[in-house]
């Protein structure tokens, strides 16, 4: 058996400018944090032909083999792409399984693709680093499926920890934010994370964001600015311990986030948002691309019990989590990897960061 992990994200300041029509003519920069959710990946062997590929989050099992043409839509597009890439097409089951619901703002469908990339270099013997993994994974993803994607969340779970990553035309720059303990456990826990009861497909607010930046959009390359400005403003905090400061550069980032595509807030979210600053909530942000899955607001101690009770009272639950360090990792791995596949390694070959 292999099993693998990786972990999901939150992003502080910065998203969008990750997205390669904005950063290959501005550079991008995004400061985030990897959490203690995983996306997991378990393969075993099988007999007969085919691959079988199961999913509990999305209640679906597919069969595939190689002698059938890839069907790139539907739940399970980005494994069978990745199955693909890899040529792997016989002898093997997988079951994939997360911790948190897709489409909840906390960069899942990039931490799948990473989970697979990780899986798949694994089985075929390929010594792929965190890198390589986030760069292929960010490609199948982006170019192969036409994911309005940006390169945040691959890094994020591939890497671990918290850090700030620097987009450029030229490759990716993942620089680890070494916190001192006490300020990492005061972000830690002044930080908190509501579920709003609701997922959503980012698609079509990214495909916005994305045609804004590639239109050259007054609008929204400016918000983009100011939120790469933000992302060095929070690092900056971040470094410095001024966790106040960071919890206002989060309430300014969502301002300007708000400017990059409609769809972004809603009035729930605002009416939502808004009872969280009257509780004592210094500011706070919706995960991801917006529109409905996961809530953050940073909250100093002393408010946490009134904020807290406040979004309960609308229905809203907290997710408790830790920050992880690890990355993408193979748990376990206890069989050949000659076994799984029909076809040679594939070349991979990526060395899109710095």
């Amino acid at each position: 058996m292999l099993l693998v992990r990786a972990p999901l994200r939150i992003s502080f300041a910065g998203g969008g400018t990750d997205m390669e029509d904005y950063y290959a003519y501005y550079g991008g920069m995004v400061v985030s944090a990897a959490i203690d959710k995983y996306f997991y990946v378990f393969v075993s062997p099988k007999d007969g032909d085919g691959v079988h590929i199961g999913s509990s989050d999305y209640r679906c099992f597919y069969h595939w083999s190689g002698e059938d043409q890839p069907i790139w839509d539907g739940d399970l597009s980005l494994p069978q792409a990745i199955l693909h890439e890899f040529g792997i097409s016989q002898g093997l089951s997988m079951f994939l399984a997360s911790e948190i619901p897709p489409g909840t703002g906390l960069g899942s469908s990039s931490t799948v693709a990473v989970a697979l990339v990780k899986t798949f270099s694994t089985l075929k013997g390929q010594r792929l680093d965190p890198g390589e993994v986030a760069e292929t994974a960010y490609r199948i993803e982006s170019k192969q499926l036409d994911s309005p994607c940006g390169k945040q969340d691959h890094y994020a779970s591939a890497f671990g920890g918290i850090n700030a990553i620097y987009f450029q035309r030229e490759g990716v720059q993942v620089e680890s934010l070494t916190l001192d303990a006490t300020v990492r456990d005061q972000l830690r826990d002044s930080l908190l994370l509501f579920f709003l009861d609701s997922s959503r497909s980012a698609a079509d607010i990214l495909q916005e964001q994305r045609q804004g930046a590639r239109d050259n959009r007054a609008e929204v390359v400016e918000a983009m600015h100011r939120l790469k400005e933000a992302a060095v403003e929070t690092k900056k905090a971040l470094e410095k311990g001024e966790m106040y400061r960071f919890g206002h550069i989060l309430r300014d980032s969502w301002e300007h986030k708000k400017r990059l595509a409609g769809g972004v807030t809603n009035p729930r979210i605002d009416e939502i948002y808004e009872r969280a600053l009257s509780k004592g909530a210094v500011g706070g942000k919706v995960a991801g691309a917006g529109g409905g899955g996961f809530l953050l607001l940073y909250c100093e101690p002393a408010f946490r019990g009134p904020v807290c009770a406040e979004m309960e009272s609308l229905g809203l639950y907290r997710m408790d989590f830790q920050f992880d360090t690890g990355g993408a990792k193979v748990l376990m791995n206890s069989g050949p990897h000659s076994d799984y596949s029909a076809a040679p390694p594939v070349e991979v070959g990526l060395r899109g960061y710095v």
